[in-house]
């Protein structure tokens, strides 16, 4: 699939991967189509993503990062972008980066034709994942991911305690 020891994945690859089709659990209306070509060249910190969402269909859940960043580019279509309260349409060429602190964000496809992007960001081993209109966070640890409801959270320990006493 891969030539220069698996550093180089050429389009005609890309083009023929099988592309995963992703529900996401929280969200009725999440159809995705992802090809992992991170993954395909042995990137293990790094994510890099071509996903595609059909017509009609929305990418993930509104939600924000507390530990990695992630960035979205435009390939084809056009989309509607949630990022905080506001609403954008995105088309092709267009760039979106999620730093830390992060926003939280998502994007849906209202419009007749498919919606193609390049995704990535960081893929490390702890995670923590908040949904604020589910009042819900998800922790990933490696393989596995744990989601609670935030009001079961209980303060365990601060910095601020910490400085104090």
């Amino acid at each position: 699939m891969t030539d220069e020891q698996n550093s180089l994945l050429r389009a005609s690859n890309i083009n023929s991967m099988d592309a995963f089709e992703f529900h996401h659990p929280l969200n009725p209306n999440s159809e995705i189509y992802l090809r992992f070509l991170g993954r395909a060249v042995g990137l293990k910190r790094i994510g890099v993503t071509i996903a595609r969402v059909p017509s009609g269909k929305e990418s993930f859940i509104f939600h924000a990062h507390q530990n990695e960043e992630e960035w979205v580019y435009i390939l084809s279509g056009r989309g509607i972008a949630e990022i905080g309260d506001k609403e954008y349409e995105v088309e092709p060429g267009d760039f979106m980066g999620f730093g830390l602190p992060q926003q939280p964000h998502h994007l849906r496809n209202p419009f007749d034709e498919d919606l193609v992007y390049l995704m990535g960001g960081e893929a490390g081993r702890l995670d923590i994942g908040v949904f604020p209109r589910l009042g819900k966070r998800v922790i990933r640890d490696g393989e596995s991911a744990y989601i609670f409801d935030e009001s079961a959270l209980q303060l365990f320990w601060s910095s601020k305690q910490s400085a104090e006493g």
